[in-house]
């Protein structure tokens, strides 16, 4: 995600990182190219009668706009969609913490830091969790960020599960089950609880089905030829009204619609390591922090920073 103040008007044209020029500038100079040729040749083209109007380009322009403009607003549904799961995840990973600190008791007989060291690892599981479920996005590897949260044991079991989040919250599940047969927390209490990891299951199946469900991909291949043959034609059309401005005019409407054809295949994916995804690693670290103070730690991790305008 890209955190940064709004540029003033000048310096909002010399903007590079975030913007989507990077990944058009090909296209945008094919195009211009294109257009110095048509501009170039038009003379040739007039003796051949091949004279052409604006008055097509203007209605396929208009309609390709429209597609354009819906197809970004579904991916960024997508997006808004994961910053919220992401924001569910938050909630539930701090109202587990605050659970486990409230109903998991010592009984008698017991260590008196036994109740302690159960809500511990508890809480690191669900720490471990969101770190996972980051990775598994991502297609990551996640062993860095579990070992320190995860006992040797749980550690293989998350490693050689195909859904590592899933494996936690088994443990998770298994750890609870524990509790209620020792006796550590009482039924009604443990309910709650498992309405909480229910939470997180739904938040796990969800960003699931964002990431394995794309926009279907004839939608997006329309889009792009359609895009790619207007800009490449509209030379045609317009060096008659516009003449030697031809390459100016038609690099601005290549940056518009390739522009916005490459920002929607980009925010439709948005648990990726972009610029413009979602800062999946901030957030984690976030719940980390908010976790490890619940416990009472004094050693917390830094929140991450944006570095060159990027929070990963």
């Amino acid at each position: 995600m890209i955190i940064r103040k709004r540029p003033s008007a000048w310096r909002l044209f010399f903007v590079v990182r975030g913007s989507i020029v990077p990944q058009v500038s090909r296209q945008i100079l094919a195009t211009m190219l294109t257009a110095a040729l048509v501009t170039y040749f038009h003379d040739s083209i007039v003796r051949l009668n091949m004279t052409f109007t604006a008055v097509p380009f203007t209605i396929i322009g208009l309609a390709l706009s429209i597609f354009l403009g819906f197809r970004n607003s579904t991916a960024y549904d997508r997006y808004w969609e994961g910053r919220r799961l992401w924001g569910e995840l938050t909630i539930a990973c701090r109202s587990l913490a605050r659970q486990v600190l409230t109903a998991v008791m010592p009984v008698p007989g017991d260590d008196a830091r036994s109740a302690d060291r159960v809500q511990r690892a508890m809480i690191y599981d669900a720490m471990a969790f969101a770190h996972a479920l980051r990775h598994h996005l991502r297609d990551s590897d996640p062993r860095a960020d579990l070992a320190p949260l995860l006992g040797a044991e749980a550690l293989e079991r998350a490693l050689a599960s195909v859904n590592p989040p899933e494996a936690i919250l088994r443990d998770l599940g298994q750890e609870l089950r524990d509790c209620l047969a020792s006796r550590r927390i009482a039924e009604p209490l443990a309910a709650n609880i498992d309405d909480t990891l229910g939470i997180l299951e739904r938040v796990l199946a969800s960003c699931e089905r964002i990431k394995t469900t794309p926009v279907p991909f004839s939608y997006t291949l329309l889009l792009h030829r359609t895009a790619y043959l207007y800009c490449f034609l509209l030379p045609f059309g317009l060096v008659d009204t516009v003449g030697l401005a031809t390459p100016i005019v038609v690099g601005l409407v290549s940056y518009t619609f390739f522009g916005l054809d490459a920002l929607g295949d980009e925010i439709e994916e948005p648990f990726g390591t972009s610029p413009n995804d979602l800062p999946l690693s901030a957030l984690s670290r976030i719940i980390e922090i908010n976790l490890r103070e619940a416990l009472g730690e004094a050693d917390l991790p830094e929140p991450l920073l944006p570095r060159d305008f990027h929070l990963s």
